[in-house]
């Protein structure tokens, strides 16, 4: 099983990223966490550069975000909020996402590395279910980051932190062995 992991920050001490790594370590045999680090090499979003993925006229960048998403089972976000917004570099990530294949009925799953980070959880939650993302059940999931600037190691190794990253990790392989599932549109089952 592939998780794909997306950090919204760029910073390099982000608790976000600190998370994700954490969830790495801790990740079951079988299961492969995949951190995403290439958010700051998308170029700006410019429709008239949204092409197929096999066009060669695709930003490099753009392929191997569009080619990851596309092979892995389920995603998992963990993102700041900044001026109550997700971070201009993640909604541009979203954005080059949106006129290819790889999306609809993903499962996502957004953690949440602080409690006041609602504006952008449900600013990237309404994001993804336009995408016609399948959000996991419980997202955002809250996790309790002991102190300040943990390292990913000492994240793992914190009980409290630990116990809510295995679960977490429980409840994304559910939702990777899932069928992908699409939203419902005008009341219809998407999954008919």
């Amino acid at each position: 099983m592939r998780i794909l992991a997306i950090s919204g920050s760029l910073s390099v001490a982000s608790s976000n990223t600190a998370l994700l790594r954490a969830v790495a370590l801790l990740s079951p045999d079988g299961v492969a966490v995949d951190l995403y680090e290439g958010l700051g090499e998308l170029p700006h979003f410019n429709p008239d550069l949204d092409r197929d993925l096999d066009d060669p006229r695709l930003p490099v960048a753009v392929c191997d975000l569009r080619g990851r998403v596309g092979a892995a089972h389920v995603l998992l976000i963990s993102s700041p909020e900044y001026a109550h917004g997700v971070p201009g570099s993640l909604k541009n990530a979203l954005d080059w996402l949106v006129g290819g294949s790889e999306m609809p009925g993903k499962s996502v799953a957004l953690v949440n590395a602080s409690a006041h980070a609602v504006h952008a959880q449900a600013s990237l939650s309404e994001t993804l279910r336009t995408m016609s993302a399948a959000l996991v059940p419980g997202s955002p999931f809250p996790v309790r980051l002991p102190g300040r600037e943990r390292r990913p190691e000492e994240l793992a190794q914190d009980p409290e932190t630990r116990a809510d990253l295995r679960a977490l990790l429980a409840v994304l392989v559910e939702a990777g062995r899932a069928p992908p599932t699409f939203p419902s549109v005008d009341g219809l089952d998407g999954n008919a």
